[in-house]
């Protein structure tokens, strides 16, 4: 057994890899290996010379295997030091500049909205996009007949049959989420709320999910006239123009009343848009008084506060500020688009120090 255990723990330490190091074990310790047939052997043996046989074979096995694993792993941790000392890479080279981040237009006009509307008081709310009908709809006094409430218009979610649970929908509008803000926080408020809607259309100027801010503001004495100086100065900060006209056109939302869609002075001259000049008039939101039912909608009375409510699409005003002429562009996922339009993302935009730079 010596001569054994010298014999192998020699070639252990001389094995110069794991294929080597496989061979040594086959050779000592495999089912045919010398160890092995010694271990068999211990049955013709007498009690006696097994009790001094028995003992001494096992403990050669242990060492012989203790010594298999301790070669295989110098084996390892020395291909790993060879493996880190070939490859190795410059950490301290500068980064690429076309792989440097860019911020994605819907990205950049919600940073830039919510950076105006904090300036007049406004905090931000956000709510689940997948909203039960009663919070989409009923809560915001749209009518169970309203064409809106149709399967051609809105993604209902699947119900199996006998689920008795209020119906889910991918919300239509951010206007959910105001209904969230009044039962959570109560009144006098001021919110917006920017996100994702879901509507079943699709042309150059609709895709099925886009994204919405509506704001919302109540207190005792709120009317049209601190909508009209809000919706004037979010237009002139945004558009970045020291001027600019509205013009209310009465119109009629179920959750606002009065309601009115708001066109902005323009100029289409050379096939730009130049806020605040011309003859030409542009939609770009809708707007109004919220009605009564909808403010008790949200725990609040009616009878105590009142407050105006408006709706702007994100993407709607992106295309109109920075000159995108198709939304489905928005939703392509070209980086060939994004590097072209999209915006550096360490700049922030603040009113002191500008939105778009």
């Amino acid at each position: 057994m010596d001569d054994l255990k010298a014999k192998y723990l020699a070639q252990i330490a001389d094995a110069a890899d794991e294929a080597a190091l496989e061979a040594i074990r086959v050779a000592a310790v495999g089912k045919k290996g010398e160890i092995s047939l010694k271990m068999r052997e211990l049955g013709r043996m007498t009690p006696e010379e097994r009790k001094v046989a028995g003992p001494a074979l096992n403990a050669l096995k242990d060492e012989i295997n203790a010594a298999l694993a301790a070669r295989k792993a110098a084996l390892a941790d020395a291909a790993l030091e060879e493996r880190l000392r070939s490859e190795w890479l410059d950490v301290t080279l500068p980064a690429r500049p076309r792989r440097q981040g860019t911020i994605h237009p819907v990205s950049q006009v919600t940073e830039e909205v919510t950076a105006i509307f904090a300036e007049m008081g406004f905090s931000v709310a956000e709510g689940p996009r997948i909203e039960t009908d009663w919070y989409n709809f009923d809560a915001l006094n749209i009518p169970g007949h309203h064409p809106a409430r149709a399967e051609m218009d809105t993604f209902y979610m699947y119900r199996a049959p006998g689920d008795d649970r209020p119906p889910h929908v991918l919300r239509t509008h951010t206007s959910p989420v105001q209904i969230r803000a009044m039962e959570a926080q109560g009144a006098p408020l001021r919110v917006i709320c920017p996100g994702g809607v879901y509507r079943a259309d699709y042309d150059q100027t609709h895709t099925p999910m886009f994204h919405q801010v509506e704001g919302l503001a109540l207190d005792r004495d709120i009317s049209m006239a601190n909508l009209k100086w809000v919706l004037e100065e979010f237009v002139k900060a945004f558009f970045e123009v020291d001027d600019v006209e509205l013009r209310f056109r009465a119109s009629h939302f179920p959750f606002t009343e009065p309601s009115a869609e708001v066109d902005i002075r323009c100029s289409w001259e050379g096939g730009t848009l130049k806020v605040g000049e011309g003859d030409d008039w542009l939609e770009i939101l809708g707007s109004g008084m919220v009605h009564p039912k909808v403010i008790a909608a949200g725990g609040i009375d009616p009878e105590v506060y009142q407050g105006f409510a408006f709706g702007i699409g994100i993407d709607r005003l992106a295309m109109l500020k920075y000159g995108i002429p198709d939304l489905r562009a928005f939703f392509d996922s070209d980086l060939r688009w994004l590097r072209h339009y999209g915006f550096a993302a360490l700049d922030v935009p603040t009113l002191r120090g500008g939105l778009s730079r």
